[in-house]
């Protein structure tokens, strides 16, 4: 199995783009900006979008991406998400304001694309693959992924602040590489607990909360462009200074478009 970071900024600016990553050629976990890099052969290929939560940094290429490529498939692409997620895209995107209704276009019988309701904790088998729904804690109804691979789960937090009961799933898996969110620095903690994303300070406590003995390289991802280089700094001082009680030295790096896991 293979991932490809396709985007992973919190915010757009040159060479940043919004989150999203391609599984193989066939599923889509988000569709945020960096979906626009895909060739149209590459994009036609996506038979499944997983979203982990309705924000626009998520979801801002799904339609455009639909646009592009819909006359030239011969089924419709299968978009998984929350009930909440769901009917938020229903109600603000494919209105046929904002942008076309394509899940009753061309006809409602025959639609571009098809609504299908996950659930937290629910194992999903699409396309070969065994994905399991992980919770998150956002301000909108939200979700995290783990996928099955050869040499264990690739598991992506999704957009999230303090989750216990993610970590009591995580302790139980067998992690080849965890993707967490670490969306502003600790000038900016109190923000980010407003908006429930985390902070260097907020993530270095949520990472006491892997059991020891446990260890798995861990990849930031959804920094915001103008503080990412702040960010990273002050995660890279937990081992220098250990305020927050970390029980480990993490493997812990800085996310970046292009990069692939072979899993």
């Amino acid at each position: 199995m293979k991932v490809r970071v396709l985007g992973c900024s919190g915010a757009i600016a040159k060479d940043c783009r919004t989150t999203s990553f391609l599984i193989d050629r066939d599923v889509l976990v988000d569709a945020g900006t960096g979906v626009g890099d895909l060739t149209l052969d590459e994009m036609k290929g996506i038979d499944h979008v997983l979203l982990t939560h309705s924000h626009l940094d998520h979801i801002a290429a799904l339609p455009l991406m639909i646009d592009a490529i819909a006359s030239q498939r011969v089924g419709p692409v299968q978009i998984h998400a929350l009930a909440g997620t769901i009917a938020a895209m229903k109600a603000h995107i494919f209105n046929n304001v904002i942008w076309p209704d394509f899940s009753r276009i061309p006809t409602a019988e025959a639609p571009f694309i098809t609504f299908h309701e996950i659930a937290v904790g629910e194992m999903l088998e699409i396309s070969g693959k065994q994905i399991e729904v992980l919770p998150a804690v956002h301000t909108v109804p939200a979700v995290g992924f783990a996928v099955t691979g050869a040499r264990g789960h690739w598991v992506f937090s999704g957009d999230t602040e303090r989750n216990p009961a993610f970590w009591r799933r995580i302790n139980q898996m067998d992690v080849a590489a965890l993707v967490i969110e670490t969306a502003f620095s600790n000038r900016e903690k109190d923000l980010a607990r407003r908006s429930l994303h985390l902070s260097p300070l907020a993530l270095a406590q949520e990472l006491d909360c892997i059991d020891k003995g446990k260890s798995f390289p861990i990849y930031i991802t959804h920094t915001k462009p103008a503080e990412t280089e702040l960010i990273m700094s002050e995660i890279q001082k937990f081992d220098q200074t250990q305020p927050f009680g970390v029980n480990v030295v993490h493997d812990i790096r800085w996310l970046r478009a292009g990069q692939e896991f072979d899993l």
